[in-house]
């Protein structure tokens, strides 16, 4: 479908059409025909305001969030819902200024480009010798173990590179070593582990964590061995506790006892509004809730639309919500469907390789791969190609396939690079990102595929009236003795690339 311009889609959120609902050959109404690119803009166009006019974030903890809560809950109503907000705490952190990196008597590094500072970096402004901490990464990698620190001295800057565990285990480990900052380089084993570290150290540190790309970091570390090297680091941060919420709304129709969750996380980074990640999902989710009413009682399980709060501060809204539920409550959730950045301008389509064909090694919970097929062949029926994308935990079906729940879903991709396959199937630049705007402030309105977006947004109504009818072959519940076996691909590619 084309793009619609902004002040086009104001004019159509005024205007209420009322249509037959576009119908299968057996005349039952079709959510995918239902759910129209043109909403799903609408939406993003909203949040794109919102984030506008609060400081151009929508972040956990910050204005932009509560006013996008505000937006989901009211829409939520106007569809005939009775929506609920679940509160919860969360770690906030923000970046005050751009950090400073240099080494003492040589140059200074450029933030975003040769460094970056990690999540839950602590303030500080540091002068001192540079200790290169096991480049070689014997044992498990350089800097997760304690014994790594032996040789650094107190009051040191630990130069760590990344792999082997997780940020926070290496935070920890040069903080109770007595560093007084740590800078974690990328270990360059992939395209997309060349440039600087972005990510989260997981809680909040007292010293300084900052991330060189792999040519500085490898560059410090051989100056730090052959000689004497002094650095200079300073960060100044907030790290405080605030309170992020969750949204979520069932259908009217549907056994409680049998449900299917569809979310979609409503934050975004603090360094821009969010709008492919993940309004795209936010606005999918959005508009599938508005438009199921129509399918009347071809809704035989519940539908309950999540709209997660604090993902990018891992996961915290959709972990805070499973492991809150009882075993009684947990028991009566069929699956999860998830969906995460569902129009990259260099993306593609990514099914969640639920049955693990991919040999990642995850184990998904059984039916997981149930899941995938219906995706795929939904695809398949359409003649359009899919690639399969890990299936790794990464976003907010993580905690539900932690707690046994089988899930699935879309994405179009992030920050890895677009191989030159993928570039012959769906178009675009081979070796640059999905998104090249990921987790910045262009990630905007225009940030965005609308080819991409409209066919995943198909697939993703489509999944939900397949379970809504019946989860069967997901974890055995059929609704009714008479409810249709799920739809069959008429035909499927020779050379579909699946999962």
């Amino acid at each position: 479908m084309r793009r619609i311009a902004i002040g086009t889609l104001i004019g159509l959120a005024a205007v209420s059409v009322v249509s037959a609902a576009p119908a299968d050959a057996a005349g039952h109404p079709r959510l995918d025909k239902l759910v129209k690119l043109q909403d799903i803009r609408r939406h993003q166009h909203d949040l794109q305001v919102i984030a506008t006019y609060n400081g151009g974030t929508r972040a956990a903890g910050e204005p932009g969030f509560e006013v996008s809560t505000q937006y989901v809950v009211k829409q939520l109503k106007k569809a005939g819902y009775q929506p609920t907000v679940q509160d919860f705490p969360f770690a906030y952190y923000k970046e005050k200024t751009p950090a400073v990196f240099e080494r003492s008597g040589g140059p200074s590094y450029t933030y975003g480009t040769d460094f970056a500072t990690l999540d839950y970096s602590g303030s500080g402004d540091v002068t001192a010798t540079a200790r290169a901490i096991d480049p070689d990464g014997a044992g498990v990698g350089s800097g997760c173990e304690p014994a790594d620190f032996a040789g650094l001295a107190e009051g040191e800057i630990a130069l760590v590179k990344r792999g082997g565990c997780t940020f926070s285990d290496k935070a920890s480990n040069a903080q109770t070593a007595g560093a007084a900052a740590i800078a974690i380089y990328n270990d360059g084993i992939a395209p997309d582990r060349m440039g600087p570290v972005s990510g989260t150290a997981g809680q909040a540190w007292k010293i300084p964590i900052i991330g060189p790309s792999h040519q500085l970091g490898s560059d410090l570390v051989k100056a730090a061995t052959s000689g004497t090297l002094t650095l200079h680091v300073k960060t100044s941060t907030i790290n405080e506790q605030r309170i992020a919420h969750n949204v979520i709304a069932d259908t009217e129709r549907g056994r409680d006892d049998n449900v299917v969750v569809m979310g979609a996380h409503l934050d975004s980074v603090t360094k821009g509004p969010g709008i492919n990640d993940n309004g795209s999902g936010t606005a999918t989710a959005l508009t599938v809730a508005e438009q199921i009413s129509r399918l009347g009682d071809q809704v035989k399980n519940k539908v309950r639309f999540a709209f997660w709060g604090a993902e990018e501060e891992g996961l915290l809204g959709s972990t805070y919500y499973v492991t809150h539920l009882s075993a009684a409550q947990r028991s009566t959730i069929a699956l999860n469907l998830n969906f995460d950045m569902l129009g990259s301008p260099n993306g593609r389509r990514g099914v969640y390789d639920g049955d693990d064909s991919e040999g990642a090694g995850t184990n998904p919970p059984a039916g997981s791969g149930a899941i995938e097929k219906v995706f795929l062949e939904y695809f398949g029926t359409r003649r359009l190609q899919t690639s399969p994308s890990t299936f790794d935990g990464r976003s907010d079906y993580g905690p539900f396939i932690d707690n046994g729940i089988p899930a699935g879903g879309l994405d179009s991709g992030a920050e890895k690079l677009k191989t030159a396959e993928e570039a012959k199937i769906y178009g675009g630049v081979a070796g640059k990102p999905y998104d090249g705007c990921y987790h910045q402030a262009c990630d905007t309105y225009a940030n965005n595929n609308d080819t991409i977006l409209d066919q995943l947004a198909d697939g993703a109504a489509h999944a939900v009236q397949v379970f809504a009818k019946s989860t069967l072959p997901v974890n055995g519940d059929h609704a009714t003795a008479r409810t249709p076996l799920l739809p069959q691909a008429k035909h499927t590619p020779a050379n579909l690339v699946t999962g």
